[in-house]
């Protein structure tokens, strides 16, 4: 998968892996998705077939405002991160992040049929805190809302099968 760009996680993802806390997809019209939920995505750095996948929200003042309220409280925030998506200020909101294959994944690609990236220094910026936060749940720290591990388990499980059919 290209690096810094964005997707869209399908319909099937969340009848495979119901989980009240993952973002939920919203509706389709005339085929294009609308409203729902885009994707940052990276490679996990144990297995490069499941990408981690954090959600992004024009809500840029409502995010920095819990951004600072976290600030005051923790003395720092890595769960919510920033940057420019399509000209616009945008919130990586990496508290809500979970892991995909690419089975689930849609390129998010502009009327030009071009992917949607974003700037190497805010993806390397969002990765970085997205690793940091990530090994804080692996030490049992509460930071991410989805329960990730029990998803990248059964991801892990599919990938095994699959590879395992002749």
């Amino acid at each position: 998968m290209p690096d810094a760009q964005f997707y869209f996680l399908s319909d099937q993802y969340y009848l495979d892996f119901p989980d009240d806390k993952l973002m939920k997809n919203k509706d389709m019209i005339d085929g294009s998705p609308h409203k729902r939920p885009c994707f940052f995505t990276f490679a996990d750095t144990k297995n490069p077939e499941i990408y981690w996948i954090v959600p992004i929200s024009s809500q840029y003042k409502k995010f920095k405002q819990i951004e600072q309220d976290k600030i005051k409280k923790y003395g720092r925030c890595n769960t919510i991160r920033f940057g420019m998506v399509l000209g616009r200020d945008t919130a990586f909101l990496i508290q809500n992040m979970c892991p995909a294959t690419g089975n689930y994944l849609t390129p998010y690609i502009d009327k030009n049929h071009c992917p949607i990236r974003i700037d190497n220094r805010v993806a390397a910026d969002v990765i970085k805190n997205a690793r940091d936060v990530l090994a804080m749940a692996k030490h049992g720290v509460k930071v991410i809302f989805p329960d990730v591990f029990k998803i990248y388990h059964s991801l892990e499980q599919q990938l095994l099968t699959q590879s395992q059919i002749p």
